[in-house]
């Protein structure tokens, strides 16, 4: 008999109650966004290059004179043959940059660039409209987005989180 108490008594000692810890999060959100007009104009520069072989160059091909509003000029070179009846080649390019503006800089009314000045490499992304862009979030935990205009993103999300350690 002692035995058996002894060995229930171990038995009940050993033998701790469950627990558990339950944690439950919902979270919601909703991020609505409306792009901004932006511009990036880059000017290119004039290049010239001349290669050739049996020629002599008479007048150097040569760029103009700088002046503020205006592009680089150019004047073509002179050549002439080196030696009769041979084989010749003469290749000259000339490539004209964009003008120097007066303004280097834009506005922006309502969201858009009204005006640019037009370079050798432009790029131009327009504003976006809000229209009828909207987001709400019920106390129920129901997302509700309505879609906007041209140059808008929303995004909605519920996250449920569930832990049991």
């Amino acid at each position: 008999m002692r035995r058996l108490l002894f060995v229930s008594c171990l038995t009940f000692f050993a033998v701790s109650p469950a627990s558990a810890d339950i944690t439950h999060a919902i979270k919601s959100s909703i991020s609505l966004t409306v792009d901004g007009a932006a511009s990036q104009a880059n000017r290119i520069g004039s290049s010239l290059s001349v290669s050739g072989s049996n020629v002599t160059l008479g007048a150097v091909p040569k760029f103009g004179s700088y002046s503020a509003g205006t592009a680089l000029g150019y004047t073509p070179g002179e050549f002439t043959i080196t030696t009769a009846g041979d084989s010749f080649s003469y290749s000259e390019t000339f490539i004209g940059g964009d003008n120097t503006p007066t303004v280097l800089s834009t506005t922006v009314t309502g969201g858009v660039v009204p005006a640019l000045p037009t370079f050798g490499s432009t790029v131009v992304t327009s504003g976006g409209t809000a229209g009828t862009l909207a987001g709400t979030l019920a106390t129920d935990g129901a997302l509700t987005i309505t879609a906007g205009g041209a140059g808008t993103t929303a995004i909605g999300q519920v996250i449920q989180e569930l832990t049991i350690k």
